[in-house]
């Protein structure tokens, strides 16, 4: 997630003499038209995707719209693939014309100049969107992406354990780990989480809700400070659990945390809003035992929360033939209150519009809410939502940022060597990492 201060950031600097205004530089690059067709045939838009069942949003959107039809490919989420065929076809000059790009990535395409300016397009629809979302595509005043949704926080909770066992609901983080060697203790197969190794947005939101701040801009510079006292602190935290043997070491989504959240090994999962569609679908005999609250807070009757990754947009690929089209689909897509109803429910995470009173789903949502007792889980990500640090950069080159925190993470662990060290090795990656591309590092 990019914060407000976003829009002070006038430019990245990248390799050699090649400084990209964001201003200027890559507006000018935008092509600014549309080829319509003269037959009278509707205007055909590609739009790629890993949000499941989107199609469902598509398919309204080419129901209510005769000049446009839009047709989805999906995709592969995020650097695992994705990005890098949506990049390979700009430079082959075959772009898809509309993409899913989380709020990380959006630097990195433009560094690679593969993004459509549709300020003329969708500027003044700015007012429709959270602030900070809104913030994450625009730059210097021009618009590169719609912002779809976030990933606000949460803490599912299985509370029948919790109930019998006599915990109460743990709001600091140190309330969680007495509440983890109580549910332990209760049975060895028992753990309050699992230490998800291989998730870099789990880690960084982690640091993040600790006070981290690990990107910024001096100048003509990035700062980068992945091993500040708040990612120290945090990374201590999790190390005397897993020392403790208090949390289990485990991969989410793999097969074995699947059968650890449906029989109630796992009692608990950090996850962003959109997990309640992940959880319902892979523990559905378990309804009834859920119930979400707040992160735990460092220090009592704080608020602060954090994110999964920032969120997700909907971009123009540079070159698209249809800029105009596709940056109205893009808007629909995300502003509509169907299309926005339609999202929510299929978990592509918290809307990134302002006004949410009329996506039905957030008001009353009988699957959902009796899933977790009768619990309306969505007021609980509505303030986590609002109590995201908004100050937070992502900068050019997250990809690295992810594979190079989970490699080292699952090296720590492996290895019986602390995770402080992991996050160290990760300051020297991304410096490496950045100055090898000719980004000025302070």
């Amino acid at each position: 997630m990019f914060g407000l201060s976003l829009n002070r950031r006038t430019r990245l600097v990248v390799a050699g003499t090649l400084t990209l205004a964001l201003a200027g530089g890559l507006a000018a690059c935008s092509s600014g038209s549309s080829d319509t067709p003269s037959d009278g045939s509707p205007v055909e838009l590609t739009f790629q995707s890993w949000v499941p069942n989107i199609d469902q949003a598509v398919d309204a959107f080419n129901a209510s719209h005769d000049d446009v039809q839009v047709t989805l490919e999906t995709i592969t989420a995020g650097p695992d693939g994705g990005y890098a065929k949506m990049l390979s076809a700009v430079q082959a000059g075959e772009p898809a014309d509309v993409v899913q790009l989380g709020y990380d990535a959006i630097p990195d395409f433009l560094i690679n100049d593969a993004l459509e300016d549709i300020t003329e397009y969708v500027g003044d629809s700015e007012d429709l969107f959270v602030p900070w979302q809104w913030a994450t595509g625009s730059f210097d005043g021009a618009v590169y992406a719609v912002p779809q949704a976030s990933g606000p926080l949460g803490q599912f909770y299985r509370k029948d354990i919790f109930d019998s066992l006599g915990l109460a609901y743990p709001t600091t983080w140190e309330e969680y780990y007495e509440a983890a060697k109580v549910i332990h203790a209760s049975d060895p197969n028992k753990y309050i989480t699992a230490f998800a190794f291989n998730q870099a947005p789990w880690l960084i939101g982690l640091a993040q809700q600790g006070g981290a701040n690990w990107f910024g801009v001096s100048g003509d510079a990035w700062d980068v400070t992945i091993d500040d006292e708040s990612t120290m602190k945090v990374a201590e935290f999790w190390q005397k659990l897993i020392d403790e043997g208090l949390v289990k070491i485990e991969a989410d989504f793999s097969s074995e945390w699947n059968a650890d959240i449906q029989n109630g090994n796992v009692a608990t999962w950090i996850s962003g809003s959109w997990a309640d569609a992940i959880l319902r679908g892979t523990a559905p005999d378990t309804a009834g035992s859920w119930a979400v609250g707040a992160m735990p807070q460092w220090e009592a009757g704080e608020n602060v929360s954090a994110t999964w990754a920032g969120g997700s947009a909907s971009a123009v690929l540079k070159g698209s033939a249809h800029p105009k089209e596709a940056a109205e689909f893009a808007l629909w897509l995300n502003s509509d209150p169907e299309s926005v109803n339609i999202l929510t429910n299929v978990g592509a995470g918290w809307p990134a519009i302002a006004d949410t009173s009329e996506i039905t789903s957030l008001q009353s949502d009988p699957e959902v809410f009796e899933f977790y007792g009768g619990q309306d889980i969505w007021d609980v990500f509505a303030e986590s939502d609002a109590a995201v640090d908004t100050s937070w950069m992502w900068p050019p080159l997250s990809s690295t940022l992810f594979a190079s925190l989970t490699d080292n993470v699952k090296s720590a662990v492996e290895g019986g060597t602390p995770l402080t060290g992991a996050f160290e090795a990760t300051q020297t990656d991304m410096v490496d990492a950045l100055e090898a591309k000719g980004i000025a590092v302070n």
